[in-house]
């Protein structure tokens, strides 16, 4: 059997889509047409370096796992080292500045990000992360793009079209914002206690990147008392209200990881599976946990939703490049170039008093 590259992830969806582990994906049971109409997506999970044995691992991972199925099936990938880089603060800038640079370059690091996972066989990967930076949440950190909500929005579209160049759909997360927790929704649930006119700024780049065709959001397992009663993940107010509603998204909706700590507030795995199915989300990941992907995909009794499945085919990626090929552009040479200029810390500045010589400093 074929086995993801450093790690697996499973998930189950909507009234159309699902995912299965890595196992699971390769077994000839998953054929059976009662089981496969729940699985819809793969995930993978990188969590160390990513170097030439990850790319032919994963390279071959992905056609072995396509030609497993009797359907298609899309292929993801949770991977946040160094997708969105702090241009201004490693390089030093802030402000107007950041975002000039930044729309600079990051649409090339977006190209490079999403071309590189494309010729490795991935449909697409969650980024961009728009949560604010409040300076509160560890877990956030430097996956946000800036403080700022408009600088967000705007540096967060600038990268989205380097993706969608790429011919990968991009996924916003983790809506409704993330940034004002201190905790780790990984291990607990965080309580935001703002009033939902407070969360205007947070909604923000969300409300833009809409506005420019965002494929797919990815909700948060944040509670927002004043907002609703349980998690957003869970919360048709949050997913039907706000989103759908209000914000005008007709993209996909993925919750976040069901086996979360953050989500175990409102039952075992499969009342979590239900809860978020019945909020609205179409895909439920559920990550590590094989025997729970099997328990799902034999337990739910859902309808297939048309257009909950057409949503999860568009995000199927473009691949436009192998891996040979693609290290072989000039494209690809810039926007390496770009990345490792933009990673390499700024040079040490000294001070030399007028008149001093070399040797006296």
């Amino acid at each position: 059997m074929p086995q993801p590259p450093t790690g697996q992830t499973g998930g189950t969806p909507t009234p159309s889509p699902a995912t299965g582990s890595g196992d699971a994906a390769s077994s000839t049971s998953m054929k059976d047409s009662t089981r496969a109409t729940l699985l819809g997506a793969m995930f993978l999970m990188a969590t160390s370096a990513i170097g030439p044995g990850f790319i032919t691992q994963t390279t071959t991972f992905t056609v072995k796992l396509g030609a497993a199925f009797a359907f298609a099936i899309v292929i993801s990938i949770l991977l946040d080292i160094a997708l969105q880089l702090n241009v201004w603060r490693v390089i030093g800038v802030s402000g107007r500045r950041a975002q000039e640079l930044g729309n600079l370059v990051l649409p090339g690091l977006g190209w490079l990000m999403a071309a590189e996972l494309a010729a490795c066989g991935l449909d697409f990967s969650f980024a961009p992360c728009v949560d604010l930076d409040y300076g509160l949440s560890e877990i956030i950190g430097d996956r946000a793009f800036h403080a700022q909500a408009p600088a967000v929005a705007q540096l967060a579209i600038a990268y989205v079209h380097g993706m969608r160049d790429a011919g990968m759909a991009a996924t916003a997360k983790h809506y409704p914002g993330h940034g004002a927790v201190v905790a780790d929704s990984h291990l607990s649930l965080p309580i935001d206690r703002r009033e939902l006119i407070d969360l205007d700024e947070d909604l923000l780049p969300y409300r833009r990147l809409i506005a420019n065709g965002l494929p797919a959001v990815m909700v948060a397992h944040v509670l927002y008392p004043a907002v609703d009663s349980v998690p957003a993940s869970f919360s048709r107010r949050w997913i039907e209200g706000l989103l759908r509603t209000e914000l005008q998204f007709g993209g996909l909706v993925f919750a976040d990881d069901l086996t979360m700590g953050g989500a175990a507030a409102v039952g075992d795995l499969e009342q979590r599976a239900q809860r978020a199915l019945a909020a609205g989300c179409d895909v439920l990941p559920v990550c590590n946990d094989r025997p729970g992907v099997e328990r799902l995909l034999h337990r739910l009794k859902l309808e297939i939703d048309p257009a909950s499945q057409l949503r999860l085919v568009r995000m199927r990626g473009r691949r436009q490049y192998s891996f040979e090929t693609l290290g072989a552009s000039a494209a690809w040479q810039s926007a390496r170039e770009w990345l490792l200029r933009s990673a390499s810390p700024p040079p040490e500045l000294i001070f030399k008093p007028e008149g001093a010589d070399a040797g006296d400093i």
